[in-house]
């Protein structure tokens, strides 16, 4: 899934687990280190390119620098 890529990619040291929860009729939760990032069943849709990695830059704040920069 392209939005636990983001997420790894630019917060990989920051986070110990990332979980996809699948369910039935295509729902999905997204958990990054078991706080609730993203609901497919919450919003009734999936999610769009890059909208979980910009919520959980929300969640983590602006403090926590991007993986790799200085």
């Amino acid at each position: 899934m392209r939005a636990t890529n983001d997420l790894l990619s630019t917060y990989q040291h920051i986070i110990d687990q990332v979980t996809l929860v699948p369910g039935s009729k295509s729902i999905y939760d997204v958990t990054v280190n078991g706080d609730l990032v993203y609901s497919k069943f919450a919003t009734g849709r999936h999610a769009h390119d890059g909208e979980i990695l910009d919520i959980f830059r929300t969640l983590v704040g602006p403090g926590v620098q991007v993986y790799g920069a200085e």
